[in-house]
């Protein structure tokens, strides 16, 4: 079905036979394929499910990824795709496809354990660099995500995350998620502490999918360097907090001091772990736990991804619900 996909896309586009597909691994909501074709051009092209299948904020995520290319260009310089042809209307002849340059290199994630402790200083010091500058780009005029799943983009972040926690949350209701606390006590928690959410009034371009599987890294053992940065379908306007609770998956991102540099030296907003930020960054731990949970339903996960994600996630969840209670 998926070879069908992609070649209807790809007659769609007026592209020719391509010498080889390679259908790339990782993703669990779209079909992603890379196709290669003689003259070499070096493509992927990805297509969304045919039937909505997702979280409520999942409603045309090929939109957040096209503006988060377009928007991330001149920021991310050669690690981001750029976007070669675009269809966002599900119901156009070949359905909703982006089709974009492939970026060198292999995940982080496959190769981490091959890097010395010098290389992996040097990649986090450049990755902070990379992810300083994107926080620096400004979205046109409102908080949220540009697909407006959840309705237009709001003009305060608390209302804008606000939604989307309310959201998630009516998913894990809808679904019979489990979750480690139930729906109103979290749904408690978060409100009593959105105040502080009150203190973002710039709405920065958020990845918040930075985890080491969407960043490529390319060049020789020894000397390697990121070669892309993947999958921006979950961007949103909002807090760059937020993207620390993807950079340092499940880690303390206070101690990723080469990170911090990085970042540091490329912008004008070096991050700074105040009461403030702390109590943001367990907000926004709360909300990509309950993703994650949640998400495990209308993905089909087996009995063991399950154990696997409850095991990670739900304690994690209860200690950043304790901390902002």
């Amino acid at each position: 079905m998926s070879v069908d996909a992609t070649a209807a896309v790809l007659a769609a586009v007026g592209a020719p036979e391509p010498a080889s597909r390679e259908a790339l691994a990782g993703g669990t909501y779209n079909t992603v394929t890379r196709v290669r074709f003689d003259d070499g051009r070096d493509w992927v092209v990805k297509i969304p499910p045919a039937h909505g299948t997702g979280l409520s904020y999942e409603e045309r995520l090929l939109v957040n990824e096209v503006t988060f290319y377009g928007a991330a260009a001149t920021a991310g310089g050669t690690t981001i795709p750029q976007v070669v042809h675009s269809e966002l209307d599900p119901g156009a002849p070949a359905g909703a496809y982006v089709v974009m340059t492939a970026r060198p290199g292999q995940p982080w994630s496959a190769v981490a354990g091959e890097l010395t402790d010098g290389e992996t200083r040097s990649l986090r010091t450049g990755f902070g660099s990379i992810v300083g500058r994107l926080h620096g780009v400004t979205g046109p005029g409102g908080f949220g995500y540009p697909a407006e799943p959840l309705g237009p983009l709001s003009p305060t972040w608390r209302e804008a995350f606000t939604a989307m926690t309310g959201a998630v949350l009516a998913d894990a209701e809808g679904f019979g998620a489990r979750l480690p606390l139930p729906v109103d006590r979290v749904r408690e928690v978060l409100a009593g502490a959105s105040d502080v959410l009150d203190e973002v009034t710039r709405p920065a371009l958020v990845h918040f999918d930075l985890w080491q599987g969407n960043l490529l890294l390319t060049g020789d053992p020894g000397a390697r360097r990121i070669g892309g940065i993947i999958d921006g379908e979950r961007m949103f306007w909002g807090d760059p907090v937020a993207d620390l609770v993807s950079t340092n998956l499940f880690g303390d991102p206070e101690t990723d001091l080469d990170f911090l540099a990085g970042y540091a030296s490329a912008t004008d907003s070096p991050i700074v772990f105040t009461p403030s930020v702390r109590r943001r960054l367990n907000l926004y731990r709360g909300y990509l736990y309950l993703i994650m949970l949640t998400e495990t339903v209308p993905r089909g996960a087996g009995p063991d991804a399950l154990d696997q994600t409850w095991s990670a996630v739900a304690p994690r969840l209860v200690a950043a619900l304790e901390e902002l209670a």
